[in-house]
């Protein structure tokens, strides 16, 4: 028996669904800024998008190790396509991180759908479909990346640029907020972050030229705080790197679309930025374009940018700086790590912004070169009308927007590695509201695709490498402290490799490829570990073995 509750709108009617008398745990009441930042100590639950504030997709259960990860057996699976919960279209993709808070799990779906499940059994305790316009636009799938909890509700966003709270015990909407402009192209897909009283949200939609944006929310009203537009005005720090004449910076994209991290003692939030609009025509928008590509760190009480650190000035390449933020320590600094699109891996000190080193991280990069100064210099441009230019990694980057995890002990981070490149070609395009702005033809090396799960040091140093077999590597890692790192790939596959060689221990073929974020979590003193599979339209046809694979969206939990 489930509760369901649907939002009204064009796309769905309330009849076709049935209200049923059940209702979640109420869990989530004691779910508070405190507890979330011990998060890590308690490691039988998962409470926050990265599992902490610092990014590190580390935890401390150590019950399944590399011992007897062998053993590993599907516990259950949560069939979310069998609901007819599919999209219409097949570019879905189940990208989500599964939350579990004291046996209850809350996990979203595309098409703004959220799951409440008994995280022991898999059964569905309620769901609730918020309805999204069928001609919202999107840039590149129909995807959500997950959801917050605190003070007894469930946050998320909605394709549609909606942020909305739940009542975490059934579903039922207590408020809904505006985030962004759909008519103009703006969507959403970020997990939310709570952080005191408040919750952050970012925007999506760089390619259709819009101005990016960093939201702060009242956890209990919905009003909003503050807002950070990631592209300056004219007059603005920052300004100077747009042109001076023209309305470039008011289409500049800068989009933060993945969950940021925080750093309490410093009280920093670092959001990363996406690709400047156009994204590879870089003669209407001369300049380095602040702050695309790049960190932020946003003061969390008021959204003021106290430091930033650009990775690719000017770029025409398509590399968004979206992805985690890891934070750490080494030698008594506060640092941060960032594995970029661009290939290279950044450390910077994190209370300053100032680079500590930059290395690459994936075998082929040709688009630009580490210069005397240790900083990343272009070497490869697509900028000439017509004109077609190679160059690696292509725009869908060295590492995609799935996240690295790091384990402490080891002083090892486990990167999902994408060695593909393609090919640009300059196509202008007036600007229209609305419509797709781009600037450039693309064509993906599908013939020639590489990938992996490296491990690479603080330092930069590669220790070692799970090559995969003609496909990147597209899934966010998970490390334990049982010395397992697991990782799913394109194909299907789910791995647990030995965090300290990298030796393949134990592999369970899901039947649908894996863009999404694993979590573990103990139910009654037993360790699970929850991986979303589902990942359709262009990539079948692309990844040997996928055809017919791409349309199982499933949520699948193992134990031993």
């Amino acid at each position: 028996m489930t509760l369901e509750y649907v939002d009204a709108g064009k796309a769905f009617n309330h009849s076709q669904l049935s209200n049923l008398p059940h209702s979640a745990p109420d869990v989530t009441r004691g779910v508070n800024y405190e507890r979330i930042l011990q998060a890590r100590s308690e490691s039988q639950n998962w409470i926050t998008y990265y599992g902490d504030y610092d990014g590190k997709r580390h935890s401390l259960l150590d019950e399944i190790n590399a011992e007897n990860v062998k053993n590993l057996k599907v516990a259950w699976i949560f069939q979310a396509s069998a609901t007819g919960m599919i999209a219409s279209t097949s570019t879905y993709a189940f990208e989500a991180c599964p939350l579990v808070v004291d046996g209850v799990m809350f996990v979203t779906g595309w098409d703004g759908w959220l799951w409440a499940l008994d995280a022991k059994t898999g059964e569905q305790l309620w769901r609730y479909k918020h309805a999204i316009p069928i001609d919202v636009t999107l840039c590149c799938a129909n995807v959500n990346r997950g959801c917050a909890v605190a003070n007894g509700k469930v946050f998320m966003v909605t394709q549609n640029a909606q942020l909305v709270a739940l009542d975490a015990t059934n579903g039922r909407k207590v408020w809904q907020k505006t985030i962004g402009d759909v008519r103009a192209g703006e969507s959403a897909s970020i997990a939310p972050l709570v952080i005191k009283d408040t919750l952050i949200t970012g925007s999506a939609g760089g390619e259709y030229g819009v101005r990016g944006h960093i939201d702060c929310w009242d956890l209990e009203t919905g009003e909003q705080r503050w807002r950070t537009y990631t592209v300056p005005k004219p007059g603005e720090p920052g300004s100077e790197t747009w042109p001076a004449d023209g309305e470039a910076w008011q289409r500049g994209g800068a989009n933060h679309w993945v969950t940021g991290t925080y750093d309490p003692e410093l009280n920093l939030y670092y959001a990363g930025t996406g690709n400047p609009a156009p994204d590879f025509d870089g003669e209407v928008r001369e300049g380095d374009n602040l702050y695309t590509d790049s960190v932020v760190a946003l003061d969390v009480d008021t959204g003021e940018i106290k430091w930033h650190y650009q990775f690719t000035p000017h770029d025409l390449w398509d590399y968004d700086s979206t992805m985690e933020m890891t934070l750490f320590e080494r030698d008594g600094k506060k640092l941060m790590a960032h594995f970029d699109k661009n290939g290279y891996m950044f450390v910077l000190d994190r209370t300053n912004g100032e680079l500590q080193h930059v290395t690459p991280f994936v075998d082929r990069i040709d688009w630009g070169v580490i210069t005397r100064d240790g900083k990343v210099t272009p070497r490869k441009y697509p900028d000439k009308e017509g004109e077609p230019c190679h160059f690696f990694p292509g725009p869908a980057g060295a590492k995609e927007w799935t996240h690295a995890s790091y384990n402490p002990e080891h002083d090892l981070f486990y990167v999902p590695v994408a060695d593909v490149g393609a090919t640009a070609t300059r196509r202008r395009r007036e600007f229209k509201e609305g419509m797709p702005y781009w600037g450039a033809a693309v064509e993906v090396d599908i013939d020639n695709m590489a990938g992996s799960v490296s491990a690479f040091d603080s330092h930069g140093e590669e220790k070692w490498r799970h090559r995969l077999n003609n496909m990147p590597m597209a899934a966010s890692t998970l490390s334990t402290a049982g010395d397992v790192v697991f990782a799913g790939t394109p194909s299907g596959e789910f791995l647990a490799l030995h965090a300290e060689t990298g030796e393949k221990l134990w592999s369970f073929q899901c039947g649908s490829g894996h863009h999404s974020s694993p979590s573990t979590f103990t139910v009654d003193g037993k360790q699970h570990v929850a991986v979303p599979v589902g990942w359709g339209g262009w990539l079948e046809g692309i990844v040997p073995g996928m055809s017919g694979q791409g349309h199982g969206a499933a949520l699948i939990v193992f134990a031993l």
